[in-house]
């Protein structure tokens, strides 16, 4: 029985909130910000949202 990805909620928070904003990243840094935190509590497992997404990613805060 597989379980449910940990992350999942602020996957699609992120997609909900950029699809409303014409996909203007720097409109959803709240939920990205969330996103992370997320990732980052549930770094020991093999999250399917999380994969890739802390690679790299520099939101517009991070830019500054």
């Amino acid at each position: 029985m597989s379980q449910k990805d940990p992350c999942q909620k602020q996957a699609c928070a992120i997609q909900k909130c950029l699809q409303a904003n014409k996909y203007v990243e720097s409109r959803c840094e709240e939920v990205i910000r969330a996103m992370r935190k997320c990732c980052g509590a549930h770094a020991e497992m093999k999250s399917v949202c999380c994969s890739g997404f802390l690679k790299g990613h520099k939101t517009a805060e991070d830019k500054t």
